[in-house]
């Protein structure tokens, strides 16, 4: 009896776990929770037989002084140990370096040959095979060096066990495995297999555990490490990436085409999981993917807070959320680059129309589809067709499109008279977006609030949706200025002395500080009242919306102090305080 191996895993094996779980403990959701523990199943279950046969055989052992004692099927349970940890600290790196990766536009269609389009990503086949053979090949060899039963046994054997893994899951994954930035597939595998790689040389030099001779080959990586021991490190953390990869995969499809799976469960079972990995590439949603990609590039161009939160968000609600950006984006545009109020008042008129084809359950679908397609222009089209307005209530998209109405009445006459007017707006252009958020998050997670709870926490949404715009025009008033608008209310500025005039011409100034702090203690005074309705929301969701506002929050923060640093006559907030204050938000 001994305790060389448990001390292994005292300082090189759960330190990582505790230090990786605590810096992704503010990320974790339930569904990374029921992934990981997926993954542990399968890899338990899986290597037990191997790892006992290997034991039985002889090809490796552990000498009795160095274990605790007790074992499962010859294997210490120390060893068991090992497969568990080795799967949860490797999957915790993966989910922390692909969290900033919106997964689903790195989904591909496969078109038939004949296809009214033609051919698209023909070369995916290709790679399939290309890589089944490999993994078939790996496998053939591997039972090859069993059968002759010599110094490449050890060999053999790592290859036997995982290469049908590895040839399962590349055929349901690979498009995924070979489209993913490498932070999501090469680089987890590498600092995992690096670091086990470490750990492995100094338990062998040690005698923790032993590989006999005459099953390996009498080669090493580097100094005290067989080059077996190299394999199957490198073997397994490739597994168990791989394996999550698949995971993704699946959820990815399940949440980008809601038509293949309408209202997919927010911890979907291993059978629908498969069925959706068996989907056929050929019947994907192409417009849908289209929708998904440009959301997202829109999003990193336009919204630098929101992005960041975006990435706190997980599955189903991440899409929805960005697809809902992507139309409000687009809407204010359409109004804001067109180039005369004519124009601008035509958009809106169109956009109007838009939302009463799409919420009359009388027509068909083709008819929203045909009239986009007629009337707006083809980089802004999917950014309509793929809204999900049948997961949000009319009234808030028909005040968004009465605050743009409100943006051009500037060039007639300053519509912002007074405070009244100022919070119709905000609530019109702001308002309804955080509304709109809310009411996505409750379609899509269960909840025990009542109807009435619901409400009330929606419209403490719309509350805070204002409170961020009140933000978003302190932080303007020069920008706005220079186009020749001033938001604040004209009853504030009669007050201080100053016309509009004075405004357009020197927006900058005591009086103007003032009038500048006197919106951001409304602003914060509306923060105060709404943000404990944030934890009301399903538990999901409270997390990534305190990042999401309290990344805004911070801009009128930075306001409030002296000589804040300011880009494109905007205060800016540092990368390096955003990143800190979501965590903050992320921990509370």
């Amino acid at each position: 009896m001994g305790f060389e191996y448990a001390l292994v895993h005292l300082k090189y094996t759960i330190p990582p776990a505790i230090a990786l779980t605590a810096l992704y403990r503010p990320l974790s959701t339930r569904l990374d929770v029921y992934k990981i523990g997926f993954l542990i199943t399968v890899a338990v279950v899986s290597t037990i037989p191997w790892d006992s046969y290997l034991i039985r055989t002889g090809i490796w052992s552990y000498p009795s002084h160095v274990i605790i004692g007790p074992r499962l099927y010859d294997i210490p349970l120390e060893e068991v140990f090992f497969f568990i940890i080795q799967t949860y600290n490797t999957s915790l790196l993966y989910l922390i370096l692909s969290k900033p990766t919106f997964q689903p536009v790195y989904l591909s269609v496969q078109r038939p040959k004949l296809h009214p389009l033609g051919p698209h990503n023909t070369l995916w086949s290709r790679y399939r095979l290309l890589g089944q053979l490999f993994f078939a090949g790996v496998t053939a060899w591997g039972w090859h060096l069993v059968k002759v039963n010599g110094v490449g046994t050890y060999t053999g054997l790592i290859l036997v066990w995982a290469g049908p893994f590895l040839f399962l899951l590349w055929t349901l994954a690979y498009q995924f495995i070979l489209g993913l930035p490498i932070s999501n597939t090469l680089i987890p595998i590498a600092l995992a297999t690096f670091y086990l790689w470490t750990v492995d040389t100094l338990a062998l030099k040690r005698g923790t555990w032993v590989i006999n001779t005459g099953t390996k080959y009498s080669m090493h990586l580097w100094d005290g490490l067989d080059i077996e021991e190299a394999l199957f490190f490198l073997v397994t953390n490739t597994l168990i990436v791989f394996g999550q990869l698949a995971f993704d995969n699946a959820l990815s499809i399940l949440y980008a085409f809601p038509k293949l799976f309408p209202n997919p469960a927010v911890h979907p079972s291993p059978l629908i999981l498969m069925q959706a990995l068996f989907t056929s590439t050929s019947i994907y949603d192409e417009a849908r993917l289209t929708g998904l990609q440009e959301a997202v590039l829109r999003l990193k161009r336009k919204s630098r807070s929101f992005y960041l939160a975006s990435s706190t968000f997980q599955g189903q609600i991440r899409s929805d959320l960005m697809l809902l950006y992507s139309f409000c984006r687009v809407a204010d545009d359409l109004v804001d680059d067109a180039s005369s109020a004519e124009e601008a008042n035509e958009w809106i008129a169109k956009l109007h129309r838009f939302l009463h084809i799409a919420y009359d359950g009388k027509r068909p679908e083709s008819a929203m589809s045909s009239y986009v397609l007629k009337n707006f222009p083809y980089d802004t089209q999917s950014a309509l067709l793929q809204l999900p307005f049948h997961k949000l209530s009319r009234e808030p998209l028909q005040d968004l499109l009465h605050g743009f109405e409100m943006d051009l009445a500037f060039n007639s006459a300053p519509p912002i008279r007074t405070e009244t007017n100022l919070e119709t707006y905000a609530q019109r252009v702001a308002g309804t977006v955080a509304q709109m958020c809310n009411e996505l998050i409750f379609y899509i997670y269960h909840s025990t609030n009542t109807l009435e709870e619901k409400h009330r926490i929606i419209q403490a949404g719309n509350r805070m949706g204002i409170a961020l715009q009140y933000v978003n025009i302190a932080r303007d008033i020069s920008v706005d200025a220079n186009i020749g608008r001033v938001y604040l209310p004209l009853a504030w500025l009669d007050e201080a002395g100053l016309s509009y005039e004075d405004v357009l011409k020197d927006p900058q100034g005591p009086r103007i500080d003032d009038l500048r702090s006197r919106l951001l203690d409304k602003a914060f005074a509306l923060y105060e009242e709404a943000r404990g309705a944030i934890e009301e929301l399903p538990v999901e969701a409270r997390g990534p919306l305190r990042v999401a506002v309290e990344s805004y929050m911070e801009i009128g923060r930075v306001l409030r102090q002296e000589g804040f640093v300011v880009k494109a006559g905007r205060a800016t907030v540092p990368k390096s305080r955003r990143l800190r204050v979501a965590w903050s938000a992320l921990n509370k």
